[in-house]
């Protein structure tokens, strides 16, 4: 097995992004590794501001990516102060585009080891176990990927198990 140096987060703003990235910095602490906690504003979320923009309401996508981006930013900044980790050991980046493509173009760019991302994205639908984004990700990503299972999910999917 390869030494870790670099482990990306793929941060979705769920109800568990804090205990996400908390995950990723003990595996990212084991390993001595670099963090790079990522975000994904979803371009189909800045056309759909642009298609109210042209329905004459005054907003526009510039100003909503870069307050999303800010916004964004301060949340994960928080995070980082709670956890008490080096900045120097990790990076944030925050892009526009489809998830699923720039995570994997981050893998490959950034040279990542390994992926760290939850099972469910910000729709949290009943009736379905893995989100789209993580799916596409876990079939197509050229590096590994370990899901992440946050309490409440990992609890249901304990209850799941027990009834067969």
């Amino acid at each position: 097995m390869n030494a870790m140096k670099r482990i990306m987060v793929a941060v979705g703003f769920n109800g568990y992004a804090e205990e996400l990235v908390n995950y990723a910095i003990g595996i990212t602490q084991n390993f001595s590794a670099e963090l790079i906690i990522v975000n994904i504003i979803h371009s189909r979320d800045v056309e759909a501001v642009g298609t109210i923009a042209a329905m004459g309401y005054d907003v526009d996508s510039e100003h909503y990516v870069s307050s999303i981006k800010t916004e964004r930013q301060q949340a994960l900044d928080e995070i980082l102060k709670k956890a008490s980790y080096p900045s120097e050991k990790v990076r944030i980046i925050i892009k526009t585009g489809d998830p699923t493509e720039e995570l994997l173009d981050l893998a490959l760019t950034e040279n990542i080891d390994v992926i760290v991302m939850g099972i469910k994205g910000r729709t949290e639908l009943r009736h379905m176990l893995v989100g789209s984004v993580a799916e596409k990700v876990f079939r197509r990503s050229p590096v590994p990927v370990l899901s992440y299972r946050d309490q409440k999910n990992a609890e249901r999917l304990r209850k799941h198990i027990h009834k067969k």
